[in-house]
């Protein structure tokens, strides 16, 4: 190639020196001589070697860095191994003596012993849990009866209840004073104490003559309350009936008192009729007017 070039050159000079101008026309006429064209080979050849040698470099550089890193990883696992292996070793150590230690402050001879101390403790826990079980099961069983005792007495008063408060409609849908002082027996069976049921009881025998009977039976509902208007009512109009007047005066007064709504019949109450007369009777019977 070199060798080309430079014959090429020389033709060139000799053609020159013979005819310059000759030479300057065919110059100036003539292609580009193709001795540049290879020039730029070389460069290219040169870049690519260059950069083949960098890519070397630094695959050399990199695979040191790895090796390195490769290296130091091994050796930091390892480090790793062993210091687990001593760990575990002196743990191992540790658990043995605190077991021995164990053996030695609870007076274990002997695996044997120690198995016999744990059945011991074991069935003294479980008969604690048994005994505190049953105590908590006992508590629950009384909690249970208590309870059903008190569903069997909520059903016997409900049942009772109805009971009274059907023999209450019998009553009032009775016309007979007579069968209506049988009801209300039947109800006073059942809750002697029942202060209503006493005075109307007294309120029927008024009806049938029965004065001191009546008033018995309203002395009998106060001593229960003392504090219900119609017991005063009723044995007012005994008391009335019987001749005590002034006593009858006051048990009304009272029982309008405790019920001003009562005022209204004093007028219309027949067994008031001995009280006419009586200065207390006539000013409640002008208030009420």
């Amino acid at each position: 190639m070199k060798f080309h070039s430079i014959l090429l050159a020389l033709l060139t000079v000799c053609t020159l020196t013979l005819d310059p101008a000759k030479a300057v026309e065919e110059q100036t006429a003539a292609p580009e001589p193709e001795f540049t064209k290879p020039l730029y080979k070389p460069f290219i050849e040169r870049y690519v070697l260059d950069e083949l040698k960098q890519l070397r470099i630094g695959q050399q550089e990199l695979e040191v860095r790895v090796t390195e890193k490769v290296a130091g990883a091994k050796l930091e696992a390892s480090d790793r191994a062993i210091r687990y292996t001593a760990d575990t070793t002196n743990n191992i150590f540790y658990i043995i003596t605190a077991a021995a230690t164990m053996l030695v402050l609870f007076g274990w001879k002997s695996v044997r012993d120690v198995r016999a101390s744990m059945e011991d403790i074991t069935t003294k826990k479980i008969s604690e849990l048994v005994e505190e079980y049953e105590k908590r099961l006992a508590e629950i069983e009384k909690k249970m009866r208590k309870r059903s005792e008190q569903i069997l007495t909520n059903q016997e008063q409900i049942a009772l209840t109805n009971n009274i408060h059907s023999l209450w409609m019998r009553a009032g849908l009775e016309k007979s004073e007579q069968e209506k002082i049988n009801i209300y027996d039947q109800i006073l069976e059942l809750r002697p104490d029942d202060v209503e049921v006493l005075t109307y009881k007294a309120d029927a025998l008024l009806e049938i003559g029965e004065k001191k009977w009546a008033l018995s039976l309203a002395n009998q509902a106060l001593e229960h309350d003392n504090e219900y208007s119609l017991a005063y009512w009723q044995r007012a109009c005994a008391k009335s009936e019987i001749g005590f007047v002034d006593e009858a005066v006051e048990d009304l007064e009272t029982a309008i008192d405790l019920s001003d709504t009562l005022k209204e019949e004093v007028a219309e109450e027949k067994s008031f009729k001995n009280l006419a007369g009586n200065k207390k009777f006539e000013q409640i019977l002008n208030s009420a007017g």
